[in-house]
């Protein structure tokens, strides 16, 4: 049994009032299995009845439907008489070759360079998804749309294992990427992907057929400061006015506020109200968009009197870089600014706020994120028992 039919917005992108186009595609179906084979044709919903109506070019859009569906016949009726399974890339390609619908070699990474700057992200997520495109330039084996298999997206997580470093301390030997590096590459290609394939413009992604198989590492080895460590940083005192200053107080600010970086940045405390002796804001993640709770804790307020009730302004990289600096001269190996919100989770946690609250605190979208703090003080308390029944002489 098998027919092959020209279908409108298969994926509904479009409604009837509509200004965006839908794709026409070619639908195959084989003993009761669809295949479809695109036909980069896109109209928008009232200018389809069954063919291209009411358009200028309505006669030439439907003659290069009816010779795509045509030539769509003729490979498939070799695979019928031939008994052998459909294969749809083999289609495209017969149906497509040697006419300007053909892609350049580097069709997708033009796409990727089209689509980027168009995404609905922040700038900082924006310089991700370019490193990503520059990464995919140095691999060269993801260049194509019939390069995406899966047996290439497994070559491409090797390829980063070997050749992706981290950053290291001078002096240091190289050291290859973590999981979660690697892991982020992969979710920002696969992110682009499924655009490609919301757009019409793949069928599937081989990210579909490879479900969880790269994970972002340990998730439970969350890293933050103890009490001790939180203490020194706090009456660290660095020269007044000096860039130390600003690094040390920036990081006290997240550290007792929960806010990543860009949020920090973005302070502004004409959204807060005083409520009681507190100030307290509702605000939304810059990344996410996912509300929030903040109050200003008493550090907080020493820091934001010090600077005339602004956060201290530094760029990111050269942040992370002091803050390495600084960790050297108080004992803290591996300073960073997400360890700041790291430690804030574990603080609230461990003076007994309630999972949920510290959910809200820190703007997440979903509690199983929280639920790692949790986790990661429950093993740290069970380690102090394992501790101290070592050290017992029974």
């Amino acid at each position: 049994m098998y027919s092959a039919r020209i279908v409108f917005d298969r994926r509904k992108v479009t409604d009837e009032d509509s200004t965006k186009e839908g794709l026409l595609e070619v639908r195959v179906t084989v003993e009761r299995k669809s295949y479809y084979i695109g036909t980069d044709v896109r109209v928008l919903r009232k200018h389809w009845a069954g063919a291209v109506v009411v358009r200028p070019d309505a006669d030439a859009l439907n003659n290069r439907l009816g010779i795509v569906v045509r030539r769509v016949n003729e490979k498939v009726n070799e695979f019928i008489e031939a008994r052998k399974l459909i294969d749809v890339a083999a289609i495209k390609s017969y149906v497509y070759a040697g006419t300007m619908v053909q892609r350049v070699q580097d069709e997708l990474l033009s796409w990727i360079k089209k689509e980027v700057p168009v995404l609905n992200v922040s700038d900082g997520t924006r310089k991700h998804y370019w490193l990503l495109y520059d990464r995919l330039k140095e691999f060269g084996e993801l260049m194509t749309w019939q390069d995406l298999t899966v047996e290439n997206i497994y070559r491409w997580d090797s390829w980063l294992r070997q050749n992706v470093k981290a950053q290291v301390k001078r002096g240091q030997d190289e050291r290859d990427a973590s999981d979660g590096t690697v892991y982020n590459y992969h979710k920002h290609l696969k992110a682009l992907l499924n655009r490609a394939v919301d757009c019409g413009v793949i069928d599937a992604s081989p990210y579909a057929r490879l479900h969880g198989k790269f994970k972002r590492g340990d998730s439970e080895n969350v890293e933050y400061l103890t009490e001790d460590q939180m203490k020194r940083m706090v009456e660290l005192r660095p020269v007044p006015g000096s860039q130390m200053e600003k690094v040390r107080d920036l990081f006290v600010f997240q550290m007792f506020t929960g806010l990543a970086y860009s949020d920090a940045q973005a302070f502004d405390i004409k959204q807060y109200h005083r409520d009681g002796d507190v100030w307290v804001a509702n605000g939304q993640r810059i990344k996410t968009g996912v509300p929030y709770v903040s109050v200003l804790l008493p550090p907080v307020i020493d820091v934001l009197e010090r600077h005339g009730w602004q956060v201290p302004q530094m760029p990111n990289q050269k942040y992370n870089c002091l803050l390495k600096t600084m960790g050297s001269v108080i004992g803290i190996d591996g300073l960073h600014s997400h360890l700041a919100r790291h430690t804030f989770a574990t603080y609230m946690l461990g003076k007994g706020a309630k999972v949920q609250n510290v959910m809200r605190m820190l703007g997440h979208k979903k509690i199983q994120q929280t639920m790692r703090y949790a986790k990661v003080m429950a093993k740290d308390v069970q380690d102090e028992f394992v501790r101290v029944a070592e050290g017992m002489k029974l």
